[in-house]
């Protein structure tokens, strides 16, 4: 990263925090419900130190790993029956936008009622949240793949199984890759409206008993955290693999 994007980051940032701050000293909202940057960083490493934050954070993490291993397995297999199948695809393939286009938090009552308060509740979120994006960018994959080369391998004989995994899989890797990048994302969300109406441990339990308690200062900081985590793990993960792989193809 260059030098001049991260001073303007950072200089933009300062900004944002100087403006909060103002805001704050004015007194346009009470302390209670708006504290102070001070107060939301002394919140934030008290969590740390005390050792709160870290078992939410891991806690969500395998939350979060379970299920989204679960929704990339099941979304695979999904996009590649609608990527293959045309009579699959004119059936189920419009049924998947529907499902896709729900807000994860619409899951929450529904795993609520079929296992309760329970860990597997927030990973039946997560699957839900991550599955039908992960199956539109696999069937898209499959779809896309240019017909050229798959007539040019039937030319050579390759025909049935062996043209899939030797030709239509290495052609599908880049946009397979764009499907885990969202899935990541629609998994991460999926997983704080998850654990928002839990009583198991994680971030977004916690998020809900410092509301319930009027701590501010907290609410505030998991917001933060659970942003920082989402932009650096796209950003330092999921972002350069697609890139990886995208200039490997020879698309960028």
């Amino acid at each position: 990263m260059k030098w001049n994007i991260v001073i303007k980051r950072v200089l933009f940032l300062l900004v944002i925090l100087a403006i909060w701050q103002i805001i704050f000293s004015m007194e346009v909202f009470p302390a209670v419900t708006f504290p102070s940057p001070v107060k939301v960083f002394t919140a934030l490493y008290e969590g740390f130190a005390s050792g709160d934050f870290v078992f939410a954070l891991l806690a969500s993490f395998k939350h979060l790993f379970s299920g989204m291993s679960l929704a990339i397995l099941f979304g695979t297999i999904i996009g590649v029956i609608l990527g293959k199948s045309k009579q699959a695809d004119e059936t189920a393939g419009m049924y998947l936008i529907a499902l896709q286009s729900i807000p994860s938090i619409v899951w929450v009552p529904l795993a609520i009622m079929l296992f309760g308060f329970t860990e597997f509740s927030v990973v039946f979120v997560i699957v839900l949240g991550g599955t039908f994006v992960m199956a539109m960018n696999v069937r898209s994959a499959i779809r896309n793949v240019p017909p050229q080369m798959v007539r040019a391998a039937r030319t050579m004989g390759t025909k049935g199984f062996a043209l899939f995994y030797r030709v239509e899989v290495p052609a599908s890797i880049p946009y397979f890759m764009s499907g885990l990048r969202l899935a990541w994302a629609f998994s991460w969300r999926a997983l704080m409206a998850g654990e928002l109406l839990s009583n198991g441990p994680g971030l977004g339990y916690t998020l809900s008993y410092a509301q319930d308690y009027a701590r501010m200062d907290q609410v505030i900081g998991i917001i933060i955290i659970i942003g920082v985590i989402g932009a650096l793990v796209d950003h330092f993960v999921f972002s350069k693999m697609e890139k990886t792989v995208m200039k490997r193809w020879g698309l960028l």
